[in-house]
């Protein structure tokens, strides 16, 4: 497994899209979902490294223990549902990463489509839920258990 965690600027690059990839997409090749040979993707999340987020209480984007507050990186939708899929981290690495990526026009870190705008939200505990069998997204959702204390617009 790689080193973790990483200083935001060591985080290894999409070569694709030429932005970071954080740790919950996992930033090594050949562990969790992604096959060995293939390229480091932003695209996508690994279920193992979301998991180790989760139950370790790491930062999604460079893998050192989080604090207070949790910062979380979504769509208005899962600002809306207080459920979001990229695991929490520092409000730091969560705005590094919002700058890196707001101009990027594809679907990054799991989504099925570009988010239109990002909003970085901010609270000071979540629940880690797993879906359930009847569930039709099967992706494991952070969701803030204690209110959110700042909203904030990509860019505002």
């Amino acid at each position: 497994m790689d080193p973790a965690p990483r200083a935001f600027g060591e985080l290894p690059r999409d070569p694709d899209l030429g932005v970071p990839v954080p740790f919950a997409a996992g930033t090594d090749v050949g562990y969790g979902d992604r096959p060995a040979g293939s390229s480091l993707s932003a695209r996508g999340l690994d279920k193992r490294r979301v998991t180790q987020c989760a139950l370790s209480r790491v930062c999604g984007v460079c893998g050192a223990t989080l604090g207070r507050p949790l910062a979380f990186l979504g769509t208005r939708t899962e600002v809306d549902r207080l459920a979001f899929h990229l695991p929490p981290a520092h409000l730091s690495c969560a705005e590094a990463l919002l700058a890196a990526y707001a101009s990027v026009g594809e679907p990054l870190l799991g989504l099925d489509a570009p988010p239109g705008a990002w909003v970085l939200a901010t609270t000071a505990s979540f629940e880690f839920v797993r879906p359930g069998r009847e569930d039709l997204d099967k992706r494991p959702t952070f969701q803030p258990s204690s209110a959110l204390t700042e909203v904030t617009p990509a860019g505002g």
